[in-house]
């Protein structure tokens, strides 16, 4: 087993190097540079032109191809409001591209593109499984995992990656413990959480990989029906049997990954930028267990790597702080910006892991908040302790400037993460 662990932790380096080199359609070329700017970043904050849209405008126009219409929210509670008001707006992906235009198995389906009754249903069979009573269970093995990553890297030479080596394989190897996948179909499903993410890569590219990762799921959840293991998919399958289908599972299993596999490994990388730019910070949470809980949401605000939430549609007309929103108009609620907003507390700008601020947005708001945030939480918890207590002389091996940084994407990231170890 140790050798097919090592096996799939240097496949999944390699293909994410691919993943970032592959050439194709560039979707975002196709749009306004103004519309580009909530996605853009300097090192790890959002670009001054977002702060002052949301001091000016905290709903505004957002400039569109082919005529349409949409807005931008960056203002905290006028994003609250957006996001809760699952009547008024609409996540149905077919809004966006169109029933006629996507088939059956490019429909990614699971909870971020469902709209009541179908969201609550589905909510409701899969968050028991994301309670902290039942992820209880995950503890022991994210430890492990956590353990298993920081000695393949003592074993490197000094030098390493952290985001191939470290943020990228811890939570793909604890969604596949999660999920229940057999180790024997880890290099799939690992290659395949590489290619859900590669949005922009070209228009073929985007949506053969969404095809390519619900027929792949569709596999599991068949092998889960013929012996249901221990896992969520077997749980499910045991708990609720013919309340929900195969289509229906793969979708659930589909935006389990998308949630919580790149969007937790950006966060391990970022967060570690955050502690190697400042030995206090460093230092607290090597020295003091009781810190690492609001250090960990701090950083959830402060970073908040998944930059907007998945588009709304108005099912009507509606009024949003002072904007006029009519019945099929786009809105892209920046979470970036709402976090950055003064009613975050003094100086949101700056990362303060006492701030103790009321509660942020990283994870969404109302319904379609991520079921599951609580897991993500625990990985962070138990990774970064560990990591500096293990490398307590880590530092970059490259200036900060020279950080490789994502230009634009909707999950802020980094493609590499040089450190020295000692």
């Amino acid at each position: 087993m140790g050798d097919l662990r090592t096996r799939v932790v240097s496949w999944v380096g390699r293909k994410y190097l691919e993943r970032k080199q592959k050439k194709g359609v560039d979707l975002l070329s196709l749009l306004p540079d103004s519309t580009l700017m909530p996605l853009r970043r300097n090192g790890l904050d959002p670009v001054p032109e977002l702060g002052e849209r949301r001091e000016t405008e905290p709903v505004s126009p957002l400039k569109l191809p082919f005529g349409l219409r949409a807005w931008l929210v960056t203002g905290y509670d006028e994003a609250k409001e957006v996001l809760v008001a699952t009547g008024k707006f609409s996540n149905d992906y077919t809004n966006l591209m169109g029933t006629a235009a996507m088939s059956a198995d490019q429909n990614p389906g699971g909870l971020g593109f469902a709209d009541p009754p179908d969201h609550t249903r589905l909510r409701k069979l899969l968050a028991p499984e994301f309670t902290m009573r039942r992820l209880s269970r995950l503890t022991p093995r994210i430890h492990d995992v956590v353990e298993e990553r920081l000695d393949a890297m003592a074993a490197g030479g000094g030098q390493a990656d952290l985001m191939s080596d470290f943020a990228l394989p811890i939570p793909s190897l604890v969604i596949c413990e999660l999920l229940g996948v057999s180790y024997e179909d880890r290099d799939d499903f690992q290659r395949l959480s590489m290619a859900r993410f590669d949005l922009f890569g070209g228009v073929s590219a985007s949506f053969g990989a969404m095809s390519e990762s619900l027929a792949y799921l569709l596999q599991v959840v068949g092998k889960q029906r013929d012996s249901p293991g221990d896992g969520l998919l077997g749980m499910l399958i045991k708990e609720h049997g013919d309340e929900i289908d195969d289509r229906e599972l793969a979708g659930l299993a589909d935006g389990v990954l998308t949630g919580g596999f790149e969007t937790t490994a950006s966060m391990l990388a970022l967060g570690a930028i955050v502690l190697l730019s400042n030995r206090e910070h460093f230092e607290l949470i090597r020295e003091r267990d009781d810190a690492i809980d609001s250090f960990v949401e701090e950083l959830l605000r402060y970073l908040t790597v998944v930059q907007a939430a998945f588009p709304r549609f108005a099912r009507e007309n509606v009024e949003v702080g002072g904007a006029q929103i009519e019945a099929g108009d786009i809105v892209f609620v920046s979470l970036s910006g709402a976090n950055r907003d003064r009613a975050m507390g003094e100086d949101p700008e700056s990362f303060d892991p006492e701030r103790g601020s009321k509660a942020h947005l990283a994870f969404g708001w109302g319904a379609h908040r991520c079921v599951g945030a609580e897991l993500g939480r625990m990985e962070l918890r138990a990774a970064y302790p560990a990591l500096v207590r293990r490398f307590p002389e880590m530092r970059l091996a490259v200036a900060p400037a020279e950080i490789p940084y994502r230009k634009t994407s909707i999950v802020y990231g980094v493609d590499s993460l040089p450190v020295l170890l000692s």
